[in-house]
């Protein structure tokens, strides 16, 4: 009877146990909204400490992706460009289990309320342009994307970012980043110093955004 008893009692914590875990995980992602933005944050070394390396513009943090956020009747949803299936619509919670897997976290960022009213065109333009392969050059193509490209072009129509002139420059060294002279150069293409783009960090430093969580 008593062996009974605990396994009742046991099974009823594990239930109330689910429901209190489920319960806050939805409570992270229930206030998110439509049209916010998830930037990653930089590995230190690799493609993603090179990009950061010429990018950064804040001391504390730094980013090497971001994609757009789409809640629907069906889910929550990433739009972003990735070189891993480039332009694509993936699942809020397998998009924050990539991430986590390489070891990065995800930041949102939110348009302020002057500017929301762009986000529906941006999703919708941003719809138009999946399936779009990733573009490794990082040189302005219009048949692929890279990450912050996506999202700049999503939101043009409203001139919510802009683009700038491009730097491979270390700021350490005031020459041009070996990592970029070698990634360029394998390539056989000249490394587009000064040619029009964006960068996650650029984007983030946008006085259109407000910080929002760290997920």
């Amino acid at each position: 009877m008593k062996v009974l008893l605990k396994s009742k009692i046991f099974l009823i914590l594990s239930i109330i146990s689910c429901f209190f875990l489920f319960g806050c995980k939805a409570n992270v992602y229930s206030d998110l909204k439509n049209g916010d933005l998830l930037f990653v944050t930089a590995k230190e070394s690799g493609l993603s400490g090179a990009i950061n390396n010429v990018t950064q513009k804040q001391k504390n943090v730094s980013f090497d992706h971001v994609g757009i956020l789409e809640k629907n009747k069906e889910g929550i949803f990433v739009l972003h460009a990735a070189p891993k299936g480039g332009s694509q619509k993936q699942n809020l919670l397998d998009f924050l289990k990539d991430q986590a897997n390489d070891g990065q976290r995800v930041v949102i960022y939110r348009l302020k309320p002057e500017y929301q009213k762009t986000i529906p065109q941006a999703i919708q333009k941003a719809e138009t342009m999946l399936g779009k392969p990733y573009n490794f050059n990082y040189i302005l193509d219009e048949n692929s994307y890279y990450c912050s490209d996506y999202i700049e072009r999503a939101f043009r129509q409203d001139h919510i970012f802009k683009l700038e002139p491009m730097t491979f420059v270390d700021p350490k060294t005031g020459k041009t980043n070996e990592f970029w002279e070698e990634f360029y150069h394998n390539k056989n293409l000249k490394v587009p110093e000064g040619e029009l783009g964006c960068n996650p960090n650029g984007l983030a430093a946008s006085d259109k955004l407000n910080r929002i969580k760290e997920l």
